[in-house]
């Protein structure tokens, strides 16, 4: 046996865990969906093909589905953009050489590291609550605080911006991107005049677009997933407000046992997703721009 095949066969046991944890975990879960949405399956019972009845009655009869996927991309249209810019923001901010800055980026990275966890989902319901602490604080100033959770005008708001709040990968993201670009452009747009606005869109924004694009691609992916928030914060109301995609398919899933029709909600989910990453993969030319690294 070679080295090189001994070393080759080193690395395939120190990457087997992951790839049986892969193959037992996510592809075979991925593929057995696609066979049972075309089935009646319930769990209990062995699952009956019914052929493309799931997708029929999905586009045709289901009423909730056209509403959640509307929810949804409403959610993502508000919380997708205002992440993206409160990150950049951030990150804009901490991209200096100051005394302490390290601890400044770890304490604007923490809510990050939370999640959509359900504990953070609640602190946000409390806050938000008829009687929280938004209202409380805003009746100091004599202003009565509108129900943010009751109220479809302020609901998906609501929800949207705790998605806002966990900004801190993009910020990261953003953060290494912004010490990549030259301080040399800098200095030859303030020798000629230029302001920050103008630096900013002229040199700082074109050469972070790939980490735009990137930014843009993981948390639109993210957002069309998101569960826990609408879940445990309003249960998908007031009148379906925030009844998200992901909760139409857990209710399927999970409340109703319908688990045929619900894979056939997680593949369409999966195809809107493949649709919507191509469209931003083949109209990214025409606003990407990668820095020459030629010498």
């Amino acid at each position: 046996m070679s080295t090189l095949q001994k070393h080759n066969r080193i690395g395939y046991l120190y990457i087997a865990p992951w790839l049986v944890g892969f193959l037992c975990l996510t592809f075979a879960p991925f593929v057995s969906t696609l066979a049972f949405s075309f089935t009646d399956y319930n769990v209990l019972k062995p699952p009956r093909f019914v052929g493309l009845a799931n997708y029929v009655k999905l586009f045709a009869e289901d009423d909730l589905f056209p509403k959640s996927l509307w929810v949804t991309t409403k959610y993502v249209l508000i919380s997708v953009p205002l992440k993206l810019a409160f990150a950049l923001f951030v990150a804009s901010i901490l991209n200096r050489n100051l005394k302490g800055i390290g601890l400044y980026r770890t304490v604007y990275y923490l809510p990050s590291i939370f999640g959509g966890s359900v504990a953070l989902s609640i602190l946000w319901r409390m806050l938000f609550m008829g009687d929280g602490l938004i209202n409380r604080l805003l009746a100091l100033f004599s202003v009565t605080g509108p129900d943010w959770l009751g109220d479809q005008r302020f609901s998906l708001i609501t929800i949207s911006l705790l998605q806002v709040w966990q900004f801190g990968s993009s910020m990261v993201l953003f953060l290494a991107g912004l010490k990549q670009v030259p301080d040399y452009l800098y200095e030859a747009a303030r020798m000629d005049g230029a302001g920050r606005l103008r630096i900013f869109w002229k040199i700082t924004f074109p050469l972070i677009t790939p980490i735009v694009f990137f930014n843009l691609v993981m948390q639109m992916v993210n957002a069309f997933q998101t569960f826990t928030a609408a879940f445990v914060i309003t249960s998908g109301g007031p009148l379906h407000s925030t009844y998200l995609y992901a909760l139409l398919l857990y209710d399927n899933a999970f409340k109703y046992f319908k688990m045929g029709y619900a894979s056939a909600l997680a593949w369409v989910l999966f195809m809107i997703l493949m649709v919507v990453t191509a469209f931003m993969f083949l109209t990214s030319p025409g606003w990407l721009h990668y820095m020459d690294t030629e010498n």
